[in-house]
Order: structure tokens, then C-alpha cells, then sequence
């Protein structure tokens, strides 16, 4: 069953209750047709949709792909490590200032580039 408490740390970015329903509706099937390419059965599609059960990740990924859908998770490393370093965060900001120093800051007034169409008076 879901919580209605979300667990400390935890972000809920992953809502399979709407990508499933989204899904669905974007792939014009009933819940009966669904279920059926699934391997599931309709009620535990509908109680998947209503966010009373939670499917696991490769339920998550077969329904979708039965909808014609994948779902794409991105993991990210976190800047301050696991165990909460601040210094990598610092260094961070050190290299992206460092970066950020080897381009200019203003531009010259005009641009010092060859004009297209045109040779120089010496090449024929």
C-alpha cells in the first residue's frame, strides 16, 4: 500500500500512479486492454492508476512498455558526497568560476571576422 507519509530524504519524483494513467491515455487503450498486454489483470492496473498499490520498478517498466512508453530515470551524482562533504561543494564552485574566467567578459566593439563573397585583393 502507499503511505500517505513520504519517507524522510525520499523526493517523489517517480508518481507511477499518473505515469501509468498518463501513459494509458496517451496510447488510447482501456484499462482492460492495457492490463491484457501487460500480463496483469484490470483490477491491479486500476489499483496501480489509483495510487492504492505501488508497482516495482520492473512492474513500473512492463506496463509502460505494454502502453508503448518507457520511463527515464537520470541519477545524478550529489555534490556534497554521501557523506554530506561541503568541501566538494566549494571545489565545485572553484572549478565553475575557474571556467567561467576563461571567457571574456566584453566583447570588442566590432567583429574581427573575414566577410563571406569577398576575396582579398591579392588572391584570383
Amino acid at each position: 500500500m502507499v503511505s500517505d507519509q513520504t519517507p524522510s530524504g525520499y523526493d517523489p519524483v517517480v508518481d507511477a500512479a499518473r505515469l501509468i494513467r498518463s501513459a494509458r491515455h496517451e496510447a488510447g487503450l482501456t484499462l482492460r486492454e492495457l492490463a491484457a498486454r501487460a500480463g496483469t489483470s484490470h483490477s491491479t492496473l486500476a489499483a496501480y492508476e489509483a495510487g492504492r498499490v505501488s508497482p516495482n520498478s520492473d512492474t513500473l517498466d512492463r506496463v509502460l512498455r505494454a502502453a508503448g512508453f518507457a520511463a527515464d530515470v537520470q541519477l545524478c551524482r550529489r555534490v556534497d558526497g554521501p557523506d554530506g562533504d561541503r568541501s566538494a561543494r566549494g571545489r565545485e564552485l572553484i572549478e565553475v568560476l575557474e571556467l567561467a574566467a576563461m571567457f571574456p567578459a566584453r566583447h570588442e566593439p566590432t567583429l574581427d571576422a573575414p566577410i563571406f563573397g569577398r576575396t582579398s585583393v591579392g588572391a584570383r
